[in-house]
């Protein structure tokens, strides 16, 4: 069986002022990625959205609140979508004590958020969100690391991973609005006076449907929905 896995990011730079960065992703079987961009079409058409609107987080606001959550909704009812995420406070990375750049850290943490997301006895085909023009190197070194945690050194397992914009795909996009509901929690936005009372009321949604606050680890076990709350100052010390 053929799987695709889309993955998407927040906060991912190393001066940002923001403490966290959350890397996310779906995966879902490759032969049914037709239906769902069709079903999510048309929960567009419902919502009188238009066809190539992107779904983000950042748009979310009051006139297209119930869209959003029909969005959410879709994504906890769908079986064959399934969730994981790696949360990461910043202020506790050390690259120089592990010798290396925050490029080489920042797909790390994307070979820590596949390993436990893939299909180790199917194909996988992954596609991360476009960074800048050095993901071509970058993403075959993630390749090459979990081939090798996969003793998959003909590359059975992992059978591609590229860079794609997030435009080319309503399933990455998903990936995006959950996301940013994590990220937005981690950082306790919605208790700043000028936050969006819509993004608040999405993200406790999200909280609602999933059955937790997005801010501690699940169950390793957790399938549909599995966040990993990275603390390199506890132990996690994955560099």
């Amino acid at each position: 069986m053929e799987y695709n896995i889309y993955c998407d990011e927040s906060c991912h730079l190393e001066h940002d002022n923001q403490k966290y960065m959350v890397l996310g992703g779906i995966i879902c079987e490759k032969s049914n990625r037709k239906s769902i961009k069709r079903d999510i079409l048309n929960i567009k058409n419902r919502f009188n959205i238009p066809y190539r609107a992107e779904i983000k987080w950042n748009k979310v606001s009051p006139s297209k609140l119930e869209y959003y959550k029909e969005l959410v909704n879709y994504f906890f009812e769908n079986d064959d979508l399934r969730f994981r995420a790696l949360i990461i406070d910043k202020t506790q990375l050390n690259h120089k004590l592990f010798n290396q750049t925050h490029d080489d850290w920042y797909y790390k943490m994307y070979y820590y958020l596949l390993i436990n997301l893939v299909e180790p006895k199917q194909e996988n085909y992954i596609y991360l969100d476009i960074k800048d023009t050095k993901s071509a190197s970058k993403v075959e070194g993630v390749k090459k690391y979990l081939s090798f945690k996969l003793m998959d050194y003909e590359f059975n397992v992992i059978k591609n991973i590229q860079s794609m914009n997030s435009e080319e795909s309503v399933i990455m996009q998903l990936a995006d609005l959950l996301i940013g509901a994590i990220g937005y929690r981690n950082r306790k936005v919605y208790d700043e006076e000028e936050s969006s009372w819509a993004k608040k009321e999405l993200m406790m949604h999200i909280i609602d449907r999933s059955g937790y606050s997005l801010t501690k680890n699940t169950m390793l076990s957790e399938k549909k929905f599995n966040l990993f709350c990275i603390n390199l100052k506890a132990g996690d010390n994955i560099g």
